[in-house]
């Protein structure tokens, strides 16, 4: 097989993208801004090039020479005050991967979009057609939904085929924020307030390996949700308290307490001259809750999901091992 370009080859989504080629003996070629940040990328026998999305001409010469690239890189975040440089990188960032690689002469872009992009109405079980409610929860929803209406009409416009990818919320060993703060909080008995919420997540090998057959089974112009299991707040603790062995409670807070919580956690610590951890826009999208249904990469692509048992315990052993849970009651097991 031809050799294969990652953009995002150092983040969580797209390292385990670049893993999960090379475990299926491809050759890659990884795109980083920092090329001498990814010695972890060149010790696995990448080919590590510079360049940046926001660079389009870097971009095209990485491509050349590759028959399919996977576009991983962009940025997630919350409570930011500068929403600007998450938007460069997700929407034009994008556009620019999309030109590049066409006039690189790529045949397949695999694209990681989100779940997000879907927009569901709160309550709604969500399917890659559900119509879009017709606003945004926060500024990186804005941008994942601008970004792939952008691939969709760059990769028509230059007659490239394009298979959009949308990951529920990621979850396995490595992923350190978002939802996984959940499961780190209750290890470490930090966690002290909840909203009830339901939201979708996919483990993190199960993500990759439906990037890798969404180019080989992918259709083009077509989106795969991943999403492999839905659960409330509640049946997150319970789960938790199952496989730790330890029953932590959690207070529930109401919807209004939990929007002026977010906007005191915001102000204090841009009184610090800190990021914030939690913000409005952070509590409305936890209020919100997500839920999708992953069914057509089953059917279309062949992707089997892990249980969310066995997401949770991997993910719980990778942080023991790595010191981030403390507290010797922690049982920790192993997937079987």
């Amino acid at each position: 097989m031809s050799r294969v370009l990652v953009t995002g080859a150092t983040g969580f989504v797209g390292g385990g993208v670049t893993r999960r080629l090379l475990a299926h003996g491809r050759e890659v070629r990884a795109l980083s801004r920092r090329p001498d940040a990814a010695t972890a990328l060149r010790a696995l026998g990448v080919e590590v090039v510079p360049g940046d999305v926001l660079a389009a001409d870097t971009v095209e010469d990485a491509a050349r020479g590759c028959e399919i690239v996977y576009h991983a890189a962009g940025v997630n975040g919350f409570c930011m005050r500068d929403p600007g440089p998450m938007r460069a990188a997700n929407v034009t960032g994008t556009e620019n991967v999309i030109g590049a690689c066409a006039r690189a002469g790529v045949r397949r872009i695999v694209y990681t979009s989100s779940a997000a992009v879907i927009g569901e109405p709160a309550g709604v079980v969500a399917t890659e057609d559900t119509p879009h409610r017709g606003w945004f929860l926060s500024e990186y929803e804005r941008s994942k939904h601008d970004a792939e209406v952008a691939a969709l009409r760059e990769a028509a416009r230059y007659e490239i085929e394009l298979v959009c990818v949308n990951p529920a919320s990621v979850q396995g060993p490595g992923r350190m924020g978002g939802t996984a703060r959940l499961i780190l909080d209750y290890a470490n008995g930090k966690l002290r307030t909840l909203v009830r919420s339901r939201f979708s997540l996919v483990d993190a090998d199960d993500c990759s390996e439906g990037h890798v057959l969404a180019e080989a089974r992918g259709v083009p112009g077509r989106r795969y949700l991943l999403a492999g299991v839905t659960v409330t707040t509640e049946e997150a603790v319970a789960t938790l308290a199952r496989v730790t062995g330890i029953e932590r409670r959690a207070l529930n807070l109401p919807r209004p307490v939990a929007l002026a919580a977010g906007d005191v956690a915001a102000t204090a610590a841009r009184v610090r001259g800190r990021r914030p951890r939690l913000c409005r826009e952070m509590v409305a999208t936890l209020l919100h809750g997500h839920a999708y249904d992953g069914s057509r990469a089953a059917r279309e692509l062949g992707l089997e999901y892990r249980s969310f048992d066995d997401m949770v315990r991997r993910t719980l052993a990778w942080y023991v091992d790595q010191g981030m849970v403390s507290g010797a009651g922690i049982r920790a097991d192993r997937p079987a």
